[in-house]
């Protein structure tokens, strides 16, 4: 039993670090191809979002095909559009945050002595899920965030939780102010 619990310690992380890997090239390599998914609508949305963030370290850009998407969709739908946009990227979000939740619990060596993880790991042990809410608001570098997660054993249905609701809240912000800022300067300009 003990040499059989050691592998799994040991395949699993390397799996894990592999499937990392393998999501963070093909994301590079498809980049260009990313903002195709907005012809989807609702769903290339949802599936913008959790690729976008699937992703570690290597930002997608999530935030400004989520906006063209809302925009595009204000103009048909009105408000609802956006809003909707904006509500199932927070949903692809926080299934695409798991990616770097992982790669925490796989071990330490990752970030261990970076100094922002080191206060990211002060701030989850202090404030928990209300931390990881905030911080899930800034796009950039909350990877690091759900790496500091993983590596704490943070309750994963916690982190999810907050992950989720910080990313929907930043993205039905972003989309809505996008359309209406949009409309805006069509009849500044109309």
């Amino acid at each position: 039993m003990g040499k059989r619990a050691g592998l799994r310690g040991k395949v699993i992380p390397v799996l894990t670090i592999i499937l990392v890997i393998a999501i963070t090239v093909t994301l590079f390599l498809c980049r260009d191809r990313v903002g195709e998914l907005g012809d989807y609508g609702y769903l290339g949305a949802f599936l913008i979002s959790l690729v976008g963030n699937a992703g570690v370290i290597l930002a997608a850009p999530v935030l400004p095909v989520l906006s063209a998407i809302g925009i595009i969709l204000y103009s048909v739908t009105g408000l609802a559009g956006p809003v909707i946009v904006g509500l199932v990227g927070g949903v692809g979000a926080g299934i695409g945050e798991m990616v770097g939740y992982a790669v925490g619990q796989t071990g330490r060596g990752v970030v261990k002595n970076n100094k922002m993880y080191l206060r990211l790991v002060v701030w989850i042990r202090r404030w928990g899920a209300i931390a990881i809410f905030i911080l899930s608001m800034f796009p950039f570098f909350f990877d690091v965030v759900g790496i500091a997660a993983g590596i704490l054993r943070y309750p994963f249905w916690k982190f999810f939780l907050a992950c989720w609701l910080g990313r929907t809240v930043l993205y039905v912000v972003f989309v809505v102010l996008a359309a209406l800022g949009w409309e805006a300067v069509l009849g500044f300009f109309g």
